[in-house]
């Protein structure tokens, strides 16, 4: 199986298997400030280098959790919502979110999706479970890995 060949008719026959990955995606000192300003959370390891590379024990700017967790959404419309031809998405919830190591400024991240689960809910909507694991390039320890719930619909 491909990707090209998913849709929400077959979901279940992808259960257990591996979605994709989605494409390396910068998380530069601008994403990160600019988040900042969007959330409110300013705190200093996320937005004041000189002080992150004085204090911090990673020796730079950290991206906010928020901000990695954040990037499920555009690496499952990359991933499969797009090539499956779905067009209706919506976020249903998270059963687990564990941040496992911060992603320094300047990394390079991606998500690696698996589907856990597709539960038919009628009416053509599919409610499927995914795991996502954020991985850093060069590193062997994820940035996160979260199990999304996300209601899908033709």
């Amino acid at each position: 199986m491909t990707p090209s060949t998913l849709s929400i008719a077959n979901l279940a026959d992808w259960v257990g298997n591996e979605l994709g990955t989605s494409d390396w995606v910068t998380v530069g000192q601008d994403r990160i400030d600019e988040f900042a300003r969007c959330t409110g959370d300013d705190q200093w390891i996320h937005v004041d280098a000189e002080r992150a590379e004085r204090e911090s024990p990673y020796g730079t700017t950290v991206a906010h959790g928020y901000l990695t967790l954040a990037t499920l959404a555009p690496s499952a419309f990359e991933v499969y919502i797009k090539p499956a031809g779905i067009t209706q998405a919506f976020n249903y919830g998270l059963d687990r979110v564990r941040f496992v190591a911060p992603v320094k400024t300047g990394s390079r991240i991606r998500t690696r999706i698996k589907l856990l689960g597709a539960e038919p809910k009628g009416g053509g909507r599919v409610l499927i479970t995914t795991e996502n694991t954020v991985e850093i390039e060069g590193t062997d320890k994820p940035a996160l890995v979260a199990h999304a719930l996300v209601m899908l619909a033709a």
